[in-house]
């Protein structure tokens, strides 16, 4: 039989743990197919919350307790309890639990009727139909709420997930192995644990679904969320996808791009004072591939970077891969000069450079080609190894 255990973090949390510890109890007897175990995580709570687990473990066999010697926050409790139910208990799937009756402890069974079809990682969803939020919550409360799942959801770019900040999820031992070793740092001790969690286990490809649950306020005791909660994501969330973006391959190849086509456009004004347009267009253009060459190798494609005895050759077929995009060009700014001709745009004041439409040829050129350009380098010559 696989075995599930329901962490349950806590401070504070007297009065409450002691209905949700005999709630989650009378939900398990109607689970016949998984063997269940409840698991608090308190961290030496002053009102004495451990005191009162180990009275109820005399009662119930599969309850369990670790106390930690100091307020160490939700994300730490949580890894610590993870680490103990997995190795210690022998557990298969884990549930994140709140102490303060807020989540439905009857919906348990959904989440593991979604564990048996194969998800990884299960999450009790507040904004998919089904799922609601307390009616007596204020408009702030509320507003911090849906607005900000909805910033998570396009900061990300990830449209499948519409509620980033439960707290209520089940999840494989195979999640935990993956994920628990990149939250390390104290900004995954406290509620940005919750968003870390589900990012990074998105990002390693686990399969991810949501159940409706209807989400309870507490009635005993204060909520921990606080203004810190609010920035501390905020801040999270941004640094992260901002890493993301200038770590992509395709980001660094239009800064490299980039950097190309300005050097081509110099290199046009300059080479035009010395030969014809069309020569100064062909010579711009291999100068630009030259430079998109070292740069690319050096950092687009540093994962697969050519070592120094391959670049002679690596180069020509760089040259070769590049062909496409410099018929493209040539095409575009001959194109432009026979059907508009090369008037002149403006005159650059300091150095009373003209700029003419020859220019805005050679931009328009660059941006088809690049295109172009990126499948060749992936496909062709910086190739997976």
């Amino acid at each position: 039989m696989k075995r599930a255990v329901v962490i349950v973090p806590t401070y504070n949390e007297r009065e409450n743990v002691a209905q949700v510890i005999p709630w989650l109890q009378s939900v398990f007897t109607e689970i016949k197919k998984w063997d269940l175990h409840i698991l608090v995580v308190d961290d030496t709570s002053p009102d004495k919350t451990y005191e009162l687990v180990k009275t109820l473990q005399k009662k119930y066999q599969n309850l369990h307790l670790v106390i930690n010697r100091q307020k160490a926050g939700l994300g730490s409790a949580y890894l610590k309890g993870m680490e103990y139910a997995f190795t210690t208990l022998k557990a298969d799937v884990i549930f994140q639990f709140d102490a303060d009756l807020s989540h439905d402890a009857t919906r348990i069974p959904a989440f593991l009727a979604k564990i048996d079809e194969g998800y990884d990682l299960v999450l009790g969803s507040r904004y998919i139909p089904g799922g609601s939020i307390p009616n007596n919550w204020g408009w702030n409360r509320k507003f911090f709420s849906v607005v900000g799942n909805l910033v998570i959801t396009v900061t990300f770019t990830n449209f499948s997930i519409r509620d980033w900040t439960t707290g209520f999820r089940a999840l494989r031992k195979s999640v935990y192995e993956q994920v628990a070793p990149e939250l390390t740092g104290e900004r995954f001790s406290g509620y940005t644990f919750q968003i870390g969690f589900l990012h990074k286990a998105i990002r390693s490809g686990f399969k991810v679904t949501e159940v409706p649950i209807h989400f309870v306020d507490r009635t005993i005791g204060e909520s921990k969320l606080g203004a810190e909660y609010i920035k501390n994501n905020l801040l999270y969330i941004f640094k992260v996808r901002f890493q993301e973006i200038v770590s992509h391959r395709l980001f660094k190849f239009v800064m490299v791009g980039g950097t190309g086509a300005l050097l081509q456009i110099i290199a046009l004004s300059l080479y035009r004072s010395l030969t014809s347009y069309e020569v100064a267009s062909f010579l711009a253009i291999e100068t630009a591939v030259v430079s998109n060459f070292v740069l690319n190798n050096l950092w687009t494609f540093a994962d697969r970077k050519i070592s120094v005895a391959q670049l002679p050759l690596s180069f020509l077929t760089f040259n070769a891969a590049s062909a496409g995009s410099i018929v493209i060009q040539f095409t575009v700014a001959l194109g432009g000069k026979l059907i508009f001709g090369l008037p002149v745009l403006f005159v650059l004041p300091v150095i009373n450079k003209a700029i003419d439409a020859g220019h805005v040829y050679a931009v328009l050129g660059i941006l088809v080609g690049m295109f172009w350009n990126f499948f060749a380098y992936d496909r062709y010559v910086w190739t997976k190894k």
